[in-house]
């Protein structure tokens, strides 16, 4: 039995996070897959860092720390990045999706662009349940190699992605701290001081 629909998105962080996603997608991101069926895939040839960046003061959530109240300047996020080595590799899952869907994904990863990972997943077997596979990449101008001065990582995003792969299967969240870069700088616990964030956004984060 096929998932239902055509189309996949490759989930390598928040969209691991079944209900962040469902805000996103209105539905369980296991929908449509047949009743236990393993959804865990992975990602060969690319890595996996906190190399994408926003501009904390200027997007369309600003967050503010807990501890005075001060504004960072730039909240890091998860990114991955094509490197084409066979050694190198992302965990996480795979969800079957409507183009109206990806529609609701696009605005969600604002500051990433769709990339064509079909013949990078694996296991085959699984990607070749749909007609693509997709993912998300941060945009060349969201796409830091060094963390800016003033940056940070929110705890909520970090412990929600971490949280996320624990649930997802065993030896999955031990694999992801693995095939994950360090966190450059400090996590912080921080709260939403402004936004305007599109209906289905994650607002913890």
């Amino acid at each position: 039995m096929s998932p239902e629909g055509r189309l996949a998105v490759f989930g390598y962080a928040s969209l691991v996070d079944a209900s962040s996603a469902a805000a996103t997608l209105g539905r369980e991101p296991a929908e449509g897959w047949p009743e236990g069926a393993a959804f865990a895939a992975e990602l060969v040839g690319w890595q996996r860092s906190w190399s994408q960046a926003r501009d904390n003061r200027r997007c369309e959530k600003t967050f503010a720390l807990d501890r005075d109240g001060s504004v960072p300047d730039y909240v890091l996020g998860l990114n991955i990045e094509r490197t084409g080595s066979p050694h190198d590799l992302v965990n996480g899952l795979l969800v079957p999706v409507s183009e109206e869907e990806l529609t609701r994904l696009d605005v969600r990863e604002v500051r990433y662009d769709r990339v064509d990972v079909t013949a990078e997943i694996r296991p085959h077997s699984l990607a070749g349940e749909f007609d693509a596979v997709i993912t998300y990449e941060a945009k060349p101008e969201n796409l830091i190699v060094e963390p800016p001065a003033g940056s940070v990582i929110l705890r909520t995003y970090a412990e929600a992605v971490e949280s996320a792969f624990a649930r997802l299967g065993p030896g999955q969240r031990l694999e992801y701290l693995r095939t994950t870069d360090s966190q450059p700088v400090d996590l912080v616990d921080a709260h939403l001081v402004s936004d305007r964030i599109p209906e289905g956004n994650p607002r913890a984060w």
